[in-house]
């Protein structure tokens, strides 16, 4: 019998995540990273390491509850990384993983395509509201 290593078996359960299963665990991650505050912290903490106050301004319109939610989620997965540092009163640094930072590369390429065509975006937006049915 042809045991399998341990990186064989590693890349044969990678072949079984499927985000279009019903049940695959990764549709709770790609919510997680896609959501509207997910993307916008990961892109946030891309810049470098933040206290929860300065992401919280960086990321304009998030509530705290939604940013706490956000960040708890994202560090789970694997995302993102909380640091409290020992300072009078205490404080804590989010910081992005090795996995977050790859990930928010991807992020940030999506974002920068999306900015980039928010004329034509906007132009079909216009012409559907224009253009009766």
């Amino acid at each position: 019998m042809n045991e399998l290593s341990t990186e064989d078996e590693r890349q044969a359960a990678a072949l079984e995540f499927d985000v279009f299963a019903k049940h695959c665990p990764s549709r709770q991650v790609l919510d997680h990273l896609t959501g509207r505050w997910g993307v916008l912290v990961l892109a946030g903490l891309r810049k470098g390491p933040a206290r929860f106050n300065a992401l919280r301004r960086r990321i304009d319109g998030v509530s705290e509850k939604m940013l706490a939610q956000t960040l708890q989620a994202l560090e789970r997965d694997g995302f993102v990384s909380r640091e409290v540092l020992t300072a009078m009163p205490p404080s804590v640094n989010y910081s992005l993983t090795p996995l977050g930072e790859s990930t928010a590369d991807h992020l940030m390429a999506f974002i920068g395509h999306i900015e980039a065509n928010m004329p034509a975006v906007l132009a079909a937006q216009e012409q559907h509201t224009t253009t009766p049915a």
